[in-house]
């Protein structure tokens, strides 16, 4: 029985306590399930989405940060220059083709001096597009430049017809041979001569890709039997190969050739999805706001352009 003299309960009423338990639970509620959710962007064409929990290389300015799409039609009398990589000349070629035949009245010039002196020509302006089969450096991408990667493409390792050796090459052993530390072919289970390499110009994508890719950012051997040749050029390193040379090119250059051979590597041939020897090729531009540049690239990375792509790399 109460004597009226309990004492008196302190602090704020019950009700309070359910409030402000119920706001708690509103706010989690919209966290999980109503926040606005981050926005997913596309990967462009030949680049890795990064994997969970790795960060992502930043590039300044990112990689093909214009947004380039197919435009209905283009003016009549417009004019596209490119120039660069020796390995994009069958891209350009079924780019050409299919670009005039969606833009009736325009001009695709093109041209293959290697992707070093294309992205000197963009920046000195008398072209409008590179061809690179590599990625800018820093430099470059200091001085305006973008690079757009339109396709992926995988570096073959060659030899001629009727050299001897008949077996595959381990990537260590490719690194070995390229930087003239194994350079007799009887090390290999050939026979006993020495192994002529013929390597490609400073100036050329191919190289620079090679480098990086296959020797691991090293450099290329400077023993008697490697030769650099002055210009870069497929068909006369091909030439070059005979009996007892080894050389390299982007592997649409040499899937239907005849008179060589492609090596493979680690048991793998180029057109298995797993090759090890793999890079992605680019379009470089520096002004996105130039007509030509718009047009092409947009066709470019449209569906029909990546298609002429496929078709021309697929089937060289």
């Amino acid at each position: 029985m109460s004597n009226g003299n309990a004492p008196k309960r302190s602090g704020p009423p019950p009700i309070v306590f359910i409030l402000l338990l119920l706001g708690l639970v509103g706010g989690a509620a919209w966290f999980f399930f109503f926040r606005p959710k981050a926005a997913t962007v596309a990967t462009p064409p030949g680049v890795e989405t990064p994997q969970s929990g790795s960060a992502p290389t930043p590039q300044t300015p990112p990689v093909g940060t214009a947004n380039f799409t197919l435009l209905p039609s283009v003016a009549a009398g417009t004019t596209v220059d490119i120039d660069g990589s020796t390995s994009m000349v069958l891209i350009n070629e079924a780019l050409k083709a299919g670009f005039l035949k969606q833009y009736p009245g325009t001009a695709v010039n093109t041209a293959a001096v290697g992707s070093d002196n294309g992205i000197q020509a963009v920046l000195g302006g008398s072209i409008d597009i590179a061809a690179s089969s590599r990625a800018l450096t820093p430099q470059e991408q200091a001085q305006g430049l973008t690079a757009v990667p339109v396709a992926a493409d995988r570096i073959a390792l060659v030899v001629g017809r009727d050299n001897p050796f008949q077996r595959g090459l381990s990537a260590p052993q490719t690194v070995q041979i390229f930087q003239g530390s194994l350079n007799n072919w009887a090390t290999l289970g050939g026979p006993d001569t020495p192994i002529r390499v013929i390597n490609r110009p400073a100036v050329s994508g191919t190289h620079v890709a090679f480098r990086e890719i296959v020797l691991g950012g090293g450099d290329f051997g400077t023993t008697p039997n490697i030769t650099t040749m002055a210009r870069d050029a497929t068909t006369p390193m091909l030439q070059q190969l005979g009996t007892d040379g080894i050389g390299y090119a982007t592997y649409s250059q040499v899937a239907d050739q005849q008179t060589v051979r492609v090596v493979p590597i680690e048991g793998l041939t180029p057109e298995a999805a797993n090759y090890p020897f793999q890079r992605p090729l680019y379009y470089v531009y520096k002004d996105a706001d130039n007509p030509a540049v718009q047009a092409f690239l947009g066709f470019a990375l449209s569906p029909q352009g990546q298609q002429a792509i496929t078709s021309a790399t697929a089937n060289p």
